[in-house]
């Protein structure tokens, strides 16, 4: 088929390559400007632009779809379907129109539950058992379009937002092939309205760790906000993001440590945490963590 890609992130770059290795015909990638990134603050292209590249695909960056030239210019790639992968620009509906087969989205939650933003930080935030992938006919609506295809799988109990956006990544890569194969026999499935949430995107003011919370809902925020934003607390005037936890026995005074493995006390319960990150340094495990900043028991976070 004559596809038009557009993505953004890592995550999308997945689904570039098996849309490529399934022998598709890329007409164009659409993606996100190249935005200022790293020390230099130098314009760095997004990773999708950076992929398209290098398989020699043609690249176009817009900041905007809503006028005529742009939808113009969209339109005239005679395109079969194109395929819409955290792209970050709304698509008005000339362009939902625009190829023969429509728009369709791959969105990592299990729809109607999480539409929005932040599907993944808000399933791991909210304690789901699971989450999946679907394979979505767009629509106007916010992640309202039927579902053509659908994919589950468990979360884990110490899963990160890091190692679930990975696999669902690969996921929706596996479908989105599968939906193109089968696409004149798939039966759209209309969402129904019991069981929508939003995935709002997240504010950073959220990933601040108030050691009140009982710990499991210390322990998946700091899951779910690994490794961006990264949960933080402060010591001694230092901001220390958490990107690793687990669930752990002990009781105290919220934010105390309670032994020298870094236990601390929440509301109810304690958490442990295992990987832990300084301002302008790198990420480290615990006991590494501990050997340059030591917070012995009794410390009060």
């Amino acid at each position: 088929m004559r596809v038009i890609f557009m993505g953004t992130p890592e995550f999308s770059v997945s689904a570039l390559d098996a849309l490529h290795d399934a022998g598709h015909e890329i007409v164009c990638v659409y993606t996100q400007p190249p935005r200022p990134a790293g020390r230099g603050k130098k314009d760095r292209p997004s990773p999708v632009q950076a992929r398209a590249e290098a398989l020699g695909l043609e690249v176009r960056h817009p900041v905007s779809l809503r006028n005529d030239d742009a939808q113009a210019a969209f339109a005239a790639l005679n395109a079969d379907v194109a395929v819409v992968v955290a792209y970050g620009l709304i698509l008005p509906q000339p362009i939902l129109d625009a190829p023969v087969h429509g728009c369709l989205n791959i969105h990592a939650s299990l729809l109607p539950r999480w539409r929005g933003a932040a599907p993944i930080h808000r399933a791991i935030m909210a304690g789901d058992a699971e989450t999946g992938v679907c394979i979505m006919q767009m629509e106007a609506g916010l992640d309202t379009g039927p579902v053509l295809l659908r994919g589950s799988t468990p979360i884990g109990a110490t899963e990160t937002t890091a190692d679930l956006h990975d696999r669902l990544a690969g996921m929706g890569a596996g479908l989105i092939v599968e939906a193109l194969a089968g696409l004149a026999d798939l039966v759209p499935e209309v969402q129904p309205e019991e069981g929508v949430t939003y995935a709002a995107k997240i504010d950073k003011a959220e990933a601040a760790i108030d050691w009140s919370r009982d710990a499991v809902e210390v322990d998946r925020l700091i899951r779910g906000l690994s490794p961006f934003p990264g949960a933080w607390f402060e010591h001694e005037g230092t901001r220390i993001k958490v990107l690793g936890s687990v669930l752990a026995e002990g009781a105290g005074a919220p934010g105390m440590v309670l032994d020298d493995a870094l236990t601390v006390a929440c509301g109810s319960g304690a958490v442990r945490l295992t990987r832990l990150q300084r301002a302008g340094k790198g990420a480290q495990d615990a006991d590494v963590f501990l050997r340059g900043l030591p917070l012995s028991k009794g410390t009060q976070l």
